[in-house]
C-alpha cells in the first residue's frame, strides 16, 4: 500500500536528524531501547511538531477462542490521538484513545487507555516513524445521568450509593479505575510495544477502513490484553472482575485477557505544537465522555465486520447474565437497599 503524493502546507521549522542519530533506530527492524521511557506528560514542553491522527481505525476479534473469530473493525473518534515530536524528530508523547460505555443496569462506563511512556522517532522527510510505548486501560464508572428509564435510574442509584458507602476502593472514581494490564503481543513479560510504520498485517483490512487518499502516514501496532491488577480487597477483586465480564459481553470480548487489538492509525500532515492546548488535550476529551459520551471532534463510526454488516449484541441476554451476575454479587452486603436493588432487578 503506496500513500499518494499530495501537494500540503508543511510548517517551517523541520530540521530533522534524530531518526539518524543511532544506527540502531533505522528499518527494517528499529531498536530504540537505548532511549529512555519517560512518562507521557512529562516533556510537553520540549514538544514543537504533532501529527493528528484524524482516522484511528481500530480492529479485534469478537470471538477470539473460536473458530471463527468474526473480527470487528471501528473507527474511533477523529482526533482523538496524535503523536508529538520535536523539530529534529524525537518523540516524546503519544495521546491514546478515550471512550464511553453504557452498561444496561450499572450506567456509564468510562474506558481510558493511560500511556505511562513512550519513545521514538519521526522523520517528515520520508513520511515514516518508529516509536514504542506502554499503556495500561482504566475502567471506571461515572454518576448516573438520569438517560435511563426509571427503573434502571433508581437501581443505579441504589448501586452506586450501596458501593460508593461501603468505603472500598470500588470503581467509582478514576483514582480507583480498574487497572487493566497489556503488553507486546506473545511476550506477557514485556509491557512495551511497537508502534511502526505501514498497515497491520494477518488480516484483511476493508475497503472501508482505508484512508490512503486523505492521509499523511499510516503507522500500526497491536497489544494483547493481560490480567486486571488485583487491589488487594477480595470484595473489590470479583466486582471489577465482574464489571469486565459484563463489559465484554457487550463489547464483543474488546478486553477479555489474552485478546489483540490492533489500530491502523492515518496521520494528518504536520502542524506545530500549541504546548497549552496539547496539556489540555485529554482533558477536553475527558470532560467531554464523562458529559454525555460525545467526542468533541464527532463521533467515530459503528462496529462492523469485514462486509460491512454491523456488530450487534443481544440486549437481553446481556441484560439477563448482567442480571445474574449482579445478585450473585450482593450476597456481600445486607440491609434495606440490598433489599430494595434486588426487588428492582428482579422486576425488570
Amino acid at each position: 500500500m503506496e500513500l499518494k503524493e499530495k501537494t500540503v502546507d508543511i510548517p517551517s521549522g523541520w530540521v530533522g536528524g534524530f531518526a539518524e542519530s543511532n544506527p540502531a533506530f533505522a528499518y527494517p527492524n528499529p531498536d530504540l531501547t537505548s532511549l529512555p521511557m519517560p512518562d507521557n506528560m512529562l516533556n510537553i514542553n520540549r514538544l514543537q511538531r504533532q501529527q493528528a491522527v484524524k482516522w484511528p481505525e481500530f480492529s479485534w476479534e469478537t470471538q477470539p477462542d473460536e473458530k471463527d473469530t468474526k473480527r470487528c473493525y471501528q473507527m474511533f473518534a477523529p482526533d482523538i490521538s496524535r503523536i508529538g515530536y520535536t523539530d529534529e524528530g524525537r518523540v516524546f508523547s503519544i495521546i491514546c484513545p478515550q471512550q464511553g460505555i453504557t452498561s444496561p443496569l450499572l450506567g456509564t462506563l468510562n474506558v481510558e487507555v493511560t500511556v505511562t511512556g513512550t519513545r521514538g522517532w519521526v522523520n517528515e522527510d520520508n513520511r515514516e516513524l518508529a516509536a514504542d510505548m506502554g499503556v495500561i486501560g482504566k475502567v471506571w464508572f461515572s454518576p448516573p445521568k438520569g438517560k435511563e428509564s426509571f427503573i434502571i435510574k433508581a437501581i443505579q442509584n441504589l448501586i452506586w450509593n450501596k458501593l460508593e458507602g461501603s468505603h472500598f476502593p470500588f470503581p467509582f472514581a478514576k483514582s480507583q479505575a480498574i487497572m487493566v494490564t497489556t503488553h507486546k503481543v506473545d511476550y506477557p513479560e514485556q509491557p512495551v510495544f511497537p508502534v511502526r510504520r505501514g498497515l497491520s498485517t494477518g488480516f484483511p483490512i476493508p475497503d472501508f477502513a482505508m484512508h490512503e487518499k486523505e492521509a499523511w502516514t499510516v503507522g500500526n501496532l497491536g497489544v494483547q490484553i493481560g490480567p486486571i491488577v488485583k487491589t488487594g480487597y477480595p470484595v473489590v477483586d470479583e466486582f471489577n472482575q465482574l464489571i469486565m465480564d459484563i463489559f465484554n459481553l457487550g463489547s464483543g470480548n474488546m478486553l477479555l485477557k489474552g485478546n489483540v487489538l490492533t489500530w491502523n492509525v492515518w496521520f494528518t500532515s504536520p502542524e506545530l505544537v500549541d504546548q497549552n492546548e496539547w496539556a489540555s488535550h485529554a482533558w477536553r476529551w475527558r470532560q467531554s465522555i464523562d458529559a454525555d459520551h460525545g467526542s468533541p471532534d464527532g463521533p467515530g463510526t459503528e462496529a462492523r465486520y469485514y462486509d460491512g454488516s454491523p456488530f450487534k449484541v443481544d440486549l437481553k441476554s446481556i441484560l439477563e447474565e448482567e442480571r445474574g451476575k449482579l445478585i450473585h454479587f450482593l450476597r456481600h452486603f445486607e440491609g434495606e437497599e440490598k433489599d430494595k436493588i434486588l426487588s428492582a432487578i428482579k422486576d425488570i
